[in-house]
């Protein structure tokens, strides 16, 4: 009878013990609610066919469902950095653009009210050194330094836009200068015989990405993929985004529509943690910013206004898949988001100094 008693007596304190980490770990993150976190998409739900239809076709959360099956550990590793993402969040002064997301920034279109700046987050202007590889088959490919020197000016534009008169004027002043410069290191040209690479980081395998630096794999991906982007969180040798030759820049081989540099503007958002801004889902499924509208669909084109979800759509997002010439604003809320991964303890705090 001892010894029974003394066994259940220790199973109990084992249960004890137990519950206690598994509430040390729920104290850790009691103030992030992570109830609307997701990560894998169904490939149908998020427009696959619409995309390949439409010709505009970014793949990153494709990409990303694939190395989420071939990494077992990804998901707690992204797991981990949304939630260090969120309190850096909740850390700056609430306003229209730092919520956990949800999707509930505007209901129909309109300003919240109260304040929607968020407090300075101390991080100050981020400078980003840019590694570009050229990787070419053919004179097409092999993109001049003009074209390369085009995209990063861009870059520049977009991350630090302070004016946003050509957006509708329901989400103007949700604009938002993100404060990063992006500044180019290394055009480094490799020639290779294999004229389409594809979806999985073949590229990537023959030219590693570069400690220290966005990397930017220019190679044709072929398929019509206009590029993709690898998150915070996945291997150090693939990190970075790829961008086929001709959707990268403004000049030499870039063809229209997407000849204004805003392929790359939005791979590199996905690169620092944005989602695109309908949620590649339905309408309960959220970018992870509040000051964004919902939406079931991503939207292509110039489409003017158009509504979804019982929201106005927020066409002029670098996170949409509308044309170069019609995209126009980060949020306030993206910036808090981009801002976060780089900031001391995020997965790209080495751009910081931390």
């Amino acid at each position: 009878m001892k010894k029974m008693f003394f066994g259940l007596l220790a199973f109990v304190t084992l249960l004890i013990a137990c519950s206690d980490d598994q509430n040390f770990e729920q104290d850790q993150v009691s103030n992030v609610d992570m109830s609307d976190f997701y990560l894998y998409t169904d490939p149908v739900e998020a427009g696959t066919a619409n995309r390949v239809l439409n010709g505009k076709n970014c793949v990153s959360m494709e990409v990303l469902n694939r190395k989420l099956k071939e990494d077992s550990e990804l998901y707690q590793k992204m797991y981990n950095i949304e939630v260090k993402s969120r309190k850096f969040a909740n850390s700056l002064k609430p306003g229209n653009g730092n919520g956990n997301g949800n999707g509930n920034g505007n209901g129909g279109g309109g300003n919240d009210g109260g304040d929607d700046t968020p407090a300075d987050d101390g991080l100050g202007t981020i400078n980003i050194p840019v590694y570009v590889y050229v990787i070419w088959a053919d004179n097409s490919q092999n993109i001049s330094q003009a074209q390369v020197d085009s995209q990063i000016s861009v870059l520049n534009a977009d991350f630090n836009d302070t004016n946003f008169n050509d957006v509708n004027p329901l989400y103007a002043d949700r604009g938002a200068n993100v404060d990063i410069n992006f500044q180019l290191a290394t055009t480094d040209r490799r020639y290779n015989s294999r004229t389409q690479w594809g979806l999985n980081d073949d590229v990537k395998s023959a030219y590693p990405a570069q400690p220290g630096h966005l990397t930017i794999w220019v190679a044709n991906i072929g398929g019509g993929y206009l590029g993709y982007a690898q998150f915070p969180g996945g291997n150090a040798s693939t990190d970075g985004i790829v961008v086929s030759p001709q959707y990268f820049g403004t000049n030499g081989t870039a063809t229209a529509p997407f000849d204004g540099g805003r392929t790359t503007t939005h791979e590199v958002g996905h690169w620092l943690n944005l989602r695109h801004i309908w949620g590649d889902g339905r309408c309960n499924r959220d970018d992870f910013v509040s000051d964004t509208p919902k939406s079931d669909r991503p939207n292509y084109g110039c489409p003017g206004q158009v509504s979804h979800c019982r929201s106005v759509d927020l066409v002029e997002n670098y996170m949409d898949y509308t044309d170069d010439d019609c995209m126009g604003l980060f949020t306030e809320g993206q910036k808090v988001r981009m801002r976060a991964v780089l900031a001391p303890g995020g997965p790209r705090d080495e751009f910081t100094g931390n």
